[in-house]
């Protein structure tokens, strides 16, 4: 006995199975995140960037053709729309993850370079030509990346 694949179901499953294993990646990064551990996030970098490029193709060839989508049973249909409703989900966590990250080291960087330039501008007197330095002068912070 043979079956026959119908191509438009095919596409439907093959995009439902992608978005449902991008949706388990960027959960597990926002996971990271959220517990502070930016390098955990990055394990799985990559798998993450191909499919997101798949999913973005994906989802653009779907819009630009819709009937075969349209035409397809219901029940696949709607698991579809669960699972696109499920990734836009996570990437609503994963945004607010990623804003606190960023919240949090912004402000470890103006720390240290608070830090810095007190640090250089104590018991300084007066510089070149007898004028005093200013208390807020800028001053350059060099990072290292893997600290």
């Amino acid at each position: 006995m043979t079956t026959t694949s119908n191509p438009t179901i095919d596409r439907i499953e093959n995009l439902i199975a992608l978005t449902e294993r991008l949706t388990s990646l960027i959960s597990d990064q926002a996971q990271a995140f959220e517990a502070r551990r930016p390098h955990d996030a990055a394990l799985n970098m990559e798998e993450t960037s191909r499919l997101a490029n798949l999913y973005r193709q994906e989802a653009q060839r779907a819009r630009n053709e819709a009937k075969p989508f349209a035409d397809a049973p219901l029940a696949l249909r709607a698991k579809l729309v669960r699972a696109t409703e499920a990734f836009d989900a996570v990437i609503a966590r994963q945004g607010r993850a990623l804003g606190a990250a960023m919240k949090v080291t912004e402000g470890l960087v103006h720390a240290i370079a608070e830090e810095v330039s007190n640090q250089r501008s104590a018991g300084a007197g007066y510089g070149p030509g007898g004028v005093k330095p200013r208390p807020n002068a800028a001053t350059a912070v060099t990072l290292n990346r893997r600290a």
